[in-house]
């Protein structure tokens, strides 16, 4: 039996795109809303006017056609890793993405390795865009320096975390960093209402009537994240039942709160978001602001932060800041920080807020906090002052021929009582003179210095 020739197919480049393109097509139809609308050019970028703006400092690198390696952090959905991509459509350079936390350095070396080729090849330069940078390890960082330097890849890196403190020094060193703010409410409207009207990408081939309300309370409980709102537009849109060419589906106040349920906080617990949250209660407690201060505590618990943390914070400030101005303050943070370990959440927030409210309406002084610093700083720099020899403790052995320590030294409650602050002697306590205390005279601590004042006056009186 004779077979059939076999058909040979001659390469046909032009067939070749069109299959590509027809897949590229099929990949992007099955992404995600937020991964559709991703913008392809600045002009479409939304938010981040401050980096890519007129005369901005990205704007003006691009422009020059002078980039440099970069590395964009900020909290999550701000933009990062699109805008990553959209300087590198921009630029027209190839464009290579890795994460960070599964890269190893056998490929970092390849895509070097290519990138200098192709880069004496054709003088095209290479992107290399790492997502989550923090979690590069050390070897893999050192393996990048001496590229990045001599400008063989550009590097862009992206993270949620504070590469001051995740990104190793060096590689920060070589690098602008940039940091990209939460999207404002106008910025998630106007990229929503253009989602569900985009035909080519977006939701506008759907029959979608939105009401106004409806696109607020995404722009709110997104909480800045442009890719949490538009996965809520999409997951309203489709539980709805709209499709292409269907009948008008209305989408509501009640349907776009079902959409995203929870609003999302941007916190981490270990990061900037953890330190600056407890730096804004600190400083409103500091400030007297009563209002601020329980805010910032709902918006660290609600994020799951230990409640114990804040508590040993306010036992802190209750020193720092308020003092002796109202002792009872340290005792009620420290009965806060108590109660929140014994009862733990959720009732320990009512405990926190009611210490929190006492503290920052609490007059304010930081005489004790000064104090200490002061001495601090004279142990510290100063010579040292031997305990005066009359302060010493008598009970010990002496030596033959030396002066009895603690000989001469004067019982207070010996002393003539003054009928206001008792008895006081021209006994020297410190061998200098210093005053370290120096209390504000508000609250109780007014009382402390009419009484500091007329010890020492009494006592320097004494000593004349």
């Amino acid at each position: 039996m004779t077979r059939p020739p076999i058909e040979r197919r001659t390469y046909d480049p032009a067939m070749s795109d069109l299959w590509r393109e027809k897949r590229e097509q099929a990949r992007l139809s099955a992404a995600p809303l937020a991964q559709r609308m991703r913008p392809r050019a600045l002009a479409d970028f939304a938010g981040q006017s401050h980096i890519v703006g007129e005369g901005r400092l990205l704007r003006r690198m691009l422009d020059a056609d002078r980039l440099s390696s970069l590395i964009l952090h900020g909290p999550p959905g701000t933009g990062k890793t699109t805008l990553a991509e959209v300087i590198a459509h921009t630029s027209g350079w190839r464009f290579v993405r890795e994460n960070a936390a599964s890269v190893g350095v056998k490929r970092i070396r390849e895509i070097i390795e290519e990138a200098g080729a192709l880069l004496e090849d054709n003088g095209k330069r290479t992107i290399l865009f790492l997502d989550e940078i923090h979690r590069f390890s050390k070897s893999q960082q050192d393996v990048l320096l001496g590229d990045v330097e001599r400008g063989v890849i550009i590097l862009i890196g992206a993270t949620t975390e504070n590469p001051l403190f995740t990104v190793n020094s060096a590689l920060v060193s070589r690098s602008t960093m940039l940091r990209l703010e939460p999207l404002s409410e106008d910025d998630i409207i106007a990229l929503l209402k253009r989602a569900a009207t985009d035909e080519t990408h977006g939701l506008g081939k759907l029959n979608l009537k939105i009401d106004e309300n409806a696109y607020a309370h995404w722009a709110t409980m997104s909480d800045g994240d442009a890719r949490r709102a538009l996965t809520a537009l999409e997951v309203a849109a489709l539980s709805a039942g709209a499709i292409a060419g269907g009948p008008e589906v209305h989408i509501d106040l009640d349907i776009a709160a079902e959409s995203i349920q929870r609003k999302a906080i941007v916190y981490d617990g270990t990061g900037d978001q953890h330190y600056d949250a407890i730096s804004a209660m600190i400083k409103s407690v500091r400030g007297s602001d009563p209002d601020a201060a329980v805010y910032w505590i709902a918006t660290m618990l609600e994020a799951g932060e230990d409640p114990r943390f804040i508590a040993r914070r306010l036992a802190i400030l209750a020193s720092e800041d308020i003092g002796n101005a109202d002792p009872r303050a340290i005792m009620v943070a420290e009965a806060a920080w108590s109660l929140a370990e014994r009862v733990g959440m959720p009732e320990a927030r009512i405990t926190l807020s009611q210490a929190a409210i006492y503290l920052a309406l609490a007059p304010k002084s930081n005489a004790s906090y000064g104090a200490i610093e002061a001495a601090l700083a004279d142990v510290r720099e100063g010579r040292t002052i031997p305990v005066p020899m009359h302060l010493r403790d008598p009970n010990k052995v002496e030596s033959e021929g030396s002066v009895k320590e603690g000989k001469g030294y004067q019982y207070s409650h010996d002393a003539p009582q003054n009928t206001s602050i008792g008895g006081v002697t021209e006994q020297e306590y410190l061998g200098v003179d210093r005053d370290y205390y120096d209390p504000a005279g508000l609250g109780a601590e007014k009382i402390l210095k009419e009484r500091l004042e007329e010890v020492r006056r009494a006592r320097r009186g004494a000593s004349s």
